[in-house]
């Protein structure tokens, strides 16, 4: 007798657990996926093209998660298979016990279950919570790479907000190519910092299929590089791991689900934003590595902000906006817009919560944290045309924007702005210089 399931998601993790391990598994038959932390993801249906119409020709539909517990009994559900990233222990635990009080097993599916095999070396940048810095790692794992004379193909994180069968396979090599695949502000915040440096980036659904493609990307291929994306641990198995943690929220690398998988995975970490951060919180960071992992090589970094103009902020009352998910399940209280309004010496951090019109006031109901920086938030039109109308309507001199985008690209903004750019600097030794030769050397590509 078939096990009927149910796969609790948000639109990443959750498909390719399904394409990797119940796709063509008979035993099981998948009833329904569940939605949370991205708006717009529930009431589609996975289709059959991507499910496999052998077993599910009418696809699988997609529900919000609160109808977990009815949808439990009344499809007689046997195991419930818990697919998604950034969630602290208690809140994974409650879930659980939602679960388990209406009469399901609460799984969890680890690498062995879903990793792919790459014919290529894999290095996987992944992170203990979302915001450490995976993107700007990223971009220095690449540039090493590059000037090694190797060419490198990123894949990212699955952030299918859209028409799931055409997204399955999404190729990126221009800015054009964004618009092409209508991403919204969120895919934009990721793939636009590797294109607009020449760097070919997939994603999309199905990534049996994309890590394919990538092996034989026209442009060449010696290595894939994983980025990941929330906390989320590798969709490839890696011959090296990278994982970036944050001292801001130190302690949260071994009380998020599954960052505390990724930091007990790490070859190497980088502990990040160590210039904006206290001392206690990199001291416990340190700590916790060295009990969970003292094998990993710890890497000092350092995300130092500049502002295109900063003249703009000195003295200026200035409105800070904020990459979207960073600050809502992400939980962070500031960002790289902050940093620069407070280093450029702003008069005042406007509170944008009097101007906030439609969806953003959900948004700032649902995470009251985010306090007085406005999240950029653009999984829509809607979302957006509600962004742009915030921006103009707030009381402010300079809007400063510390997303990986140009926003006035989308939206029009009425007011003058500073955009706000971060790398990764790295601070003494081991270096990912270092990290990178032995890669190199392992996997015979020097």
């Amino acid at each position: 007798m078939k096990r009927n399931a149910i796969i609790i998601g948000a639109a990443g993790r959750d498909f390719h657990n399904f394409n990797t391990f119940f796709r063509k598994n008979k035993d099981y038959r998948v009833v329904a996926f569940t939605a949370a932390q991205i708006p717009y993801i529930d009431g589609r249906v996975y289709p059959a093209v991507l499910a496999g119409k052998e077993l599910y020709p009418e696809g699988i539909p997609i529900v919000l998660e609160s109808e977990l517990p009815a949808l439990i009994k009344e499809k007689n559900i046997h195991d419930c298979i818990f697919s998604y990233s950034d969630v602290p222990y208690p809140k994974l635990m409650h879930l659980s016990a939602v679960v388990n009080a209406a009469g399901a097993n609460f799984v969890l599916l680890g690498p062995n279950e879903t990793m792919l095999t790459s014919t290529k070396p894999v290095i996987a940048v992944v992170a203990t919570r979302t915001g450490c810095g995976k993107s700007q790692t990223s971009r220095a794992v690449v540039e090493n790479l590059i000037k090694r004379g190797l060419k490198v193909i990123v894949v990212r994180h699955p952030m299918p907000y859209g028409d799931l069968a055409a997204q399955a396979v999404q190729r990126f090599a221009t800015v054009e190519d964004l618009k092409k695949h209508k991403c919204t502000v969120e895919e934009m915040e990721e793939y636009e910092p590797h294109v607009v440096r020449g760097n070919v980036i997939y994603a999309g659904v199905d990534y049996e299929r994309i890590l394919r493609r990538a092996e034989e990307d026209p442009d060449g291929c010696d290595v894939i590089l994983w980025d990941g994306g929330n906390n989320d641990f590798s969709f490839f198995k890696p011959d090296l791991t990278i994982t970036v943690a944050d001292p801001h929220r130190a302690g949260a690398e071994v009380n998020y689900y599954p960052g505390e998988v990724n930091l007990r995975l790490a070859d190497a970490v980088v502990i990040n934003k160590m210039d904006t951060a206290s001392p206690e919180g990199v001291r416990t960071v340190r700590e916790n590595i060295a009990r969970v992992n003292p094998a990993a090589i710890v890497i000092d970094a350092a995300s130092p902000v500049k502002a295109d103009n900063p003249g703009l902020i000195r003295g200026k009352r200035c409105l800070i906006v904020e990459d979207g998910p960073t600050l809502t399940h992400g939980e962070m209280k500031i960002g790289a817009g902050t940093v620069a309004a407070q280093k450029y010496g702003c008069a005042e951090e406007v509170d944008p919560r009097p101007f906030v019109v439609g969806e953003l006031a959900n948004t700032f109901a649902a995470y009251p944290h985010i306090g007085t920086i406005l999240p950029a938030m653009g999984y829509s039109d809607r979302q957006l045309k509600d962004l742009e109308t915030t921006i103009n309507r707030a009381d402010c001199d300079t809007v400063v924007i510390g997303t990986p985008i140009d926003l006035n690209r989308l939206i029009h903004i009425q007011k003058p702005v500073v955009r706000v750019h971060y790398d990764l600097q790295e601070i003494g030794t081991p270096t990912l210089n270092e990290v990178l030769d032995d890669f190199v050397k392992r996997c015979k590509l020097g």
